[in-house]
């Protein structure tokens, strides 16, 4: 149910593309892109996972399609009705993956390619590649998007910080290559690329 990767999906292509660190600061700010794969993170779905969670003492979020911040940091996402993605802390992923798991509690396996996109001009490229009107949600119900992104599957969590607004997108790891690949270019073009994470968020 835990994923620490390896190694990320997306590892080469984001290396090959990652700007010089002169420009990152000035890519970030007008659309940056990183690769946040190696993030921690687990899954666990069934009828019996919200009383589970909440025997943990993990936030549940209420509404279907959204997410909480976790207080020791990261985030919870609820996609759907039972199914939940637990990201960023580690001593929550742990105490979640090392907690038997009650009846009902399915686990759910993440290998995933995980990206950050941010930036000025971050709603063109999601325009471009994307039929969700992301401008128009409504950031205080800290929505959850499962969509689909140049035609891959992808689930996708606006996110305000203190650099700014940014979008996390999680997709299947066989696809994240083209995915990367595919976004890196288009924000190239649009005067940004890859960088940091930590110039998308502090």
């Amino acid at each position: 149910m835990s994923q620490a990767l390896a190694s990320s999906p997306v590892a080469e292509i984001a290396a090959e593309r990652l700007t010089d660190e002169a420009r990152q600061a000035e890519a970030a700010a007008v659309l940056g892109m990183a690769d946040v794969s190696l993030d921690v993170r687990c899954g666990c779905k069934g009828p019996g996972t919200v009383a589970w969670l909440d025997s943990l003492e993990v936030p549940v979020p209420e509404k279907f399609n959204s997410w909480l911040p976790l207080v020791e940091g990261g985030r919870i996402a609820r996609l759907g009705m039972t199914e939940f993605l637990i990201e960023g802390n580690a001593v929550v992923v742990d105490r979640i993956t090392t907690t038997p798991r009650a009846a009902g509690v399915y686990p759910v396996l993440h290998e995933d390619a995980a990206l950050i996109l941010g930036g000025a001009r971050v709603n063109e490229l999601l325009r471009q590649t994307c039929n969700v009107n992301f401008a128009a949600l409504n950031l205080a119900d800290r929505p959850v998007v499962l969509t689909s992104l140049v035609g891959v599957g992808v689930t996708v969590l606006p996110e305000q910080t203190a650099k700014g607004l940014i979008y996390r997108i999680w997709c299947d790891g066989t696809y994240g290559r083209y995915l990367y690949e595919t976004l890196h270019d288009i924000a190239h073009e649009l005067g940004g690329g890859t960088v940091s994470p930590q110039h998308l968020y502090a």
